[in-house]
């Protein structure tokens, strides 16, 4: 969860993040599209930790492959959302078959190189518990925990939260 935050924030320079900002299905559409990636690496970081069983460690699974083609459909929102944080001149290297998986790929072992091996247990508790879930829900739950987590930072409380430029919360 704060690993997605944590690309976002290498995406944006203080400056921007001041003046633009991402809407939730914006912010749910980076989510979705970095998770597959996100999830392969947790479960290489957690293999020695977790069983074979552990839906971390399957990559055949049908569990990774709903995520894969919900990043697929999520990549345009995903895509735009990035410009609009960016320069939108970053469009067009965007539009690259490449582009998507050359930023995943470079991004997910920074993000997830920050797990504690001692907590793959817990974070394959969590994975488990939302598995049920459509990804674009298990999205939702994300950029959800981490509105909370920021609004509980600008209250003073001592929590590592990025600085993602979250639109002030729109009402559903």
């Amino acid at each position: 969860m704060r690993a997605l935050l944590a690309a976002v924030a290498l995406l944006t320079s203080p400056a921007q993040a001041q003046t633009r900002c991402i809407t939730t299905p914006e912010a749910e559409a980076m989510t979705l599209v970095a998770l597959p990636d996100i999830i392969q690496q947790t479960g290489i970081i957690c293999a020695t930790r977790l069983p074979a069983s552990s839906l971390l460690r399957r990559n055949d699974s049908g569990f990774l492959a709903k995520y894969q083609d919900a990043a697929d459909r999520a990549w345009p929102n995903a895509r735009a959302a990035i410009v609009k944080l960016s320069d939108p001149m970053i469009d067009t290297l965007l539009q690259s078959e490449f582009a998507r998986p050359l930023l995943t790929a470079a991004l997910a072992p920074v993000l997830v190189g920050r797990i504690n091996p001692a907590d793959c247990g817990t974070i394959d508790q969590f994975v488990t518990q939302l598995a049920p879930l459509p990804p674009v829900n298990t999205a939702g739950v994300i950029v959800t925990t981490l509105r909370y987590f920021k609004a509980e930072k600008a209250k003073g409380k001592a929590i590592a939260v990025p600085d993602l430029p979250l639109c002030t919360e729109e009402r559903r």
